[in-house]
């Protein structure tokens, strides 16, 4: 693979990250290792390259690894516009490309990046043979908060979306959490999954996504959509808030190897 036929933006020239042009805007990424599986990292929301410092460097040992940031994120093209999670599968897809790799990926997703994870498998499934996500996000996290209090849930759903778009625009609220009819990807390939969820529980919720219901069914809703692969497993776990690669980075790093396993 031609790791060096790239297109750098020259504003970045002295940066220690590489950049490559990808549409109208330039996007940082890393490359590391030389492993027989590529794997591409996608971030959360608003998270750059160094959502992956916890891991980047271990995967790295076995496989080869490219993180990245999105429009709009670390040292990529600045820019207020809303983006959707198929935008920035597009964009995931035009990396590759320019980074001149034609086979296969296994994608790791945290956060935000699980949207952006299912939309690329979607949209792309001749590019993806196994999906690893990190407490992923969901549009199912409104009907969450309602099935526990309705009333409540609905106030604590309106200050979501108020804090959202405090800066004149939608990061993620009219991305996935208002999206109906809710979004399908029977496209998605048969192909091994796995989901790690964080259902640590807190002595004081921030509201009611966080409280032991809130828990509860979060974790039911991920083993729920799954199970639907036959080589699909969750991951339930109390040690770990919401960046499970920094709580429990062994944790990650056993997961990706026993789904490389069922690649074999």
């Amino acid at each position: 693979m031609k790791y060096l036929l790239l297109i750098f933006c020259f504003q970045f020239l002295n940066s220690s990250p590489d950049f490559v042009e990808v549409g109208d805007f330039c996007l940082e990424y890393e490359i590391s290792g030389n492993g027989q599986h590529i794997v591409l990292l996608e971030g959360g929301a608003r998270a750059g390259l160094s959502d992956w410092d916890s891991v980047y460097q271990e995967i790295s040992k076995n496989y080869t690894v490219i993180r990245y940031s999105r429009v709009g994120n670390g040292n990529s093209t600045q820019i207020k516009r809303h983006f959707t999670s198929q935008d920035y599968a597009k964009y995931a897809n035009e990396l590759l490309e320019k980074l001149s790799i034609d086979v296969p990926v296994i994608v790791v997703a945290h956060s935000y990046g699980g949207s952006v994870a299912r939309d690329f498998c979607a949209a792309y499934p001749q590019k993806v043979k196994a999906l690893l996500m990190l407490d992923p996000s969901s549009e199912h996290d409104v009907d969450i908060l309602r099935a526990i209090d309705l009333e409540k849930g609905n106030a604590e759903i309106a200050q979501i979306k108020l804090d959202d778009m405090a800066n004149g625009m939608s990061n993620n609220y009219l991305d996935f959490w208002s999206k109906r009819p809710l979004p399908d990807y029977p496209q998605i390939p048969d192909i091994p999954v796995t989901v790690i969820v964080s259902v640590k529980k807190s002595e004081t919720p921030a509201n009611l996504f966080f409280t032991d219901k809130g828990r509860k069914l979060w974790g039911e809703h991920w083993s729920d959509w799954v199970g639907a692969f036959p080589s699909g497993r969750s991951v339930l776990t109390e040690k770990s808030g919401h960046f499970i690669q920094f709580d429990e980075p062994e944790l990650v790093i056993k997961e990706l190897e026993a789904l490389t396993k069922k690649l074999r």
